[in-house]
């Protein structure tokens, strides 16, 4: 985005370069809160409080950086859209608009284009890290390892990232998912629930194989909760007595 604005005519005018447009360095920042938005306000005794920036009103940028604009909206404007928005803003710029594309496909659509990383959720943090390894060209020889990507997402925003989870599959690649939610855990092509409690309890292999196959154990709390949901599917399950 900052390689785009740099290349507007009335950046080009001015000579601005795609650093005029970081808030992380000197040239195009606001000074004042050195591009944070906010100043913050050491309370001692009293957590710190933050308040808008007084010279950039919360824009980050000062105003020279500001008056270059693409379809009538500054840097500013751009970081402070939905990644939802920004697919829409960008769809006649392939490059932005792909990158944006990837990110809506992972759940993130939610998320500020300028959003920083340290706000992200550790779910959410992952998933960009995943869109990212998306946009690159394919090989079909990558293992993806997630660690509960589903963490605060909303279920149309899971069935999403299940899209591209199995697509990566499709390709070729291999995904390792460490998951509690069972709208996941039911479309694994193998399953290794670990058990039969949590913490100092569990730490065992409690039961290995396919969704039809956990359900069976009697020793999994994941197959006792998984069953509905495969018999609402169409899968009726057998239970088999303990040994």
């Amino acid at each position: 985005i900052r390689d785009w604005f740099a290349g507007l005519p009335e950046a080009q005018a001015r000579g601005y370069k795609p650093g005029r447009f970081s808030f992380n360095v000197k040239g195009g920042r606001c000074e004042v809160c050195q591009g944070d938005g906010v100043i913050k306000i050491e309370m001692h005794f009293l957590p710190d409080v933050y308040v808008t920036c007084e010279e950039c009103h919360g824009k980050r940028y000062n105003r020279e950086t500001l008056e270059v604009k693409f379809k009538g909206h500054s840097i500013a404007d751009v970081l402070d859209m939905t990644v939802e928005d920004a697919v829409e803003f960008f769809k006649a710029v392939p490059p932005i608009r792909e990158k944006m594309a990837m990110l809506a496909e992972v759940g993130l659509g939610y998320v500020k284009v300028g959003q920083q990383a340290t706000t992200l959720s550790g779910g959410e943090a992952q998933r960009v890290k995943l869109a990212k390894e998306l946009s690159r060209r394919a090989t079909g020889n990558t293992l993806y390892i997630l660690d509960e990507p589903t963490t605060g997402l909303h279920f149309e925003d899971v069935r999403k990232l299940l899209e591209v989870l199995h697509a990566l599959v499709e390709q070729g690649n291999s995904v390792v998912v460490i998951e509690h939610n069972l709208d996941v855990i039911k479309t694994a092509d193998w399953i290794i629930d670990l058990g039969p409690e949590g913490g100092v309890k569990g730490g065992e292999i409690v039961a290995v194989g396919t969704p039809e196959q956990v359900v069976k154990e009697p020793r999994s709390y994941t197959g006792k909760y998984l069953r509905p949901l495969l018999e609402k599917g169409g899968v009726k399950a057998e239970t088999v007595a303990a040994e």
